[in-house]
């Protein structure tokens, strides 16, 4: 058997962050065991040209599929080195209307499907007291936006799990790596609107048009190019110490900002992002947060790299000299663990 690493990846259909995992460590020499769920596997014949990757069918919602593709892959290479829990669907609409069955799929992929893999990868490792997980969450996760709480409530729990399994896996000798994405290019948001199609609103049929808009919100012209987050991502996981979180992605900077903001700054910027706000102007309303977090002279919330505590730590200061205004947390520093990286074309 080669001493390469085997690495296992999950939802790598053509035009989504995995196929571009997939090819990224390829690159790398590793070996790639790409799987989809079998209406898509016509969607990764072109990997297949790589000799570094090979293709397996596997659906993450269903428990047998789970365990005859890890069995598969056990029997073949010995082992897995690497899981990357990529698959997942969005998951828009509003939650007064959204069919539970609908949100029930969105949990069943995006939050059980991770810790089903998990669960079935997690003893070999164990075995061998060496590996990785690395799950796939979202900035809306910490940071909730209208019209996709479903999507939004299903990244969240991969948090919470991932935080949980970091700890508990450490005995056995096993990395957890979160993955935090930003505003990533992928097939996300035509997925998002051919699924739309399927609803009809009742209460918020008025509002028709901002729900679309934020089905394909993460979808901008300004959205990470996908081939390089994922050799981002790739890079950090094969390093000799895998980071704890990998924050990266247009627009992470802005959600590390609305985080640490009270609850009434955030609400004012998604209301008025999302159509949600009719007493207020557009203009007023984004003045106000602006003047807020004083970051007037931002035209656009771009941070660097390091940008993202600075900003945070000035609105601190700044929040705090003010007398009977709600104060922001006021931890800096070093004591701000998760390290937000921003793409710096964006």
């Amino acid at each position: 058997m080669s001493d390469r690493k085997i690495v296992l990846v999950t939802g790598c259909a053509k035009g989504g962050i995995g196929y571009e995992y997939c090819k990224a460590f390829a690159e790398r020499n590793c070996h790639v065991v790409a799987s989809d769920i079998s209406t898509r596997m016509q969607d990764m014949s072109d990997l297949e040209s790589d000799p570094n990757i090979e293709t397996l069918e596997l659906d993450v919602s269903c428990d047998q599929s789970v365990s005859s593709a890890v069995a598969t892959v056990i029997s073949k290479h010995g082992h897995i080195d690497i899981l990357i829990n990529n698959a997942g669907i969005g998951s828009t609409g509003p939650l007064a209307e959204l069919p539970l069955d609908a949100i029930r799929k969105a949990w069943e992929i995006n939050t059980l499907g991770q810790l089903r893999m998990t669960q079935h990868v997690v003893p070999h490792m164990a075995m061998r007291r060496s590996g990785s997980i690395v799950n796939v969450g979202s900035v809306v996760g910490y940071v909730s936006t209208p019209w996709a709480g479903s999507y939004c409530a299903s990244k969240a729990a991969v948090q919470a799990m991932s935080n949980s399994l970091r700890l508990e896996l450490r005995p056995f000798g096993v990395n957890l790596v979160l993955v935090l994405p930003g505003s990533v290019r992928s097939n996300l948001g035509r997925a998002n609107l051919e699924r739309l199609g399927n609803y009809e609103w009742k209460l918020y049929n008025d509002f028709k048009e901002v729900i679309e808009e934020r089905a394909r919100a993460s979808q901008g012209d300004k959205a990470t190019d996908g081939r390089v987050f994922a050799r981002h991502v790739v890079k950090k996981v094969l390093g000799p110490k895998p980071p704890k979180q990998i924050v990266f992605g247009h627009m992470t900077g802005l959600f590390a900002l609305l985080s640490w903001s009270p609850l009434w700054v955030r609400d004012l910027f998604f209301s008025t992002r999302f159509g949600l706000s009719k007493k207020t102007s557009f203009v007023n309303n984004f003045n106000t947060i602006h003047r807020y977090l004083e970051i007037n002279k931002t035209k656009e919330l771009n941070l660097s790299d390091d940008g993202g505590e600075e900003i945070i730590s000035q609105a601190v200061d700044k929040s705090n000299e003010k007398k009977g205004e709600e104060s922001l947390p006021t931890r800096k520093g070093k004591e701000l663990e998760v390290h937000h990286e921003h793409n710096q074309s964006s």
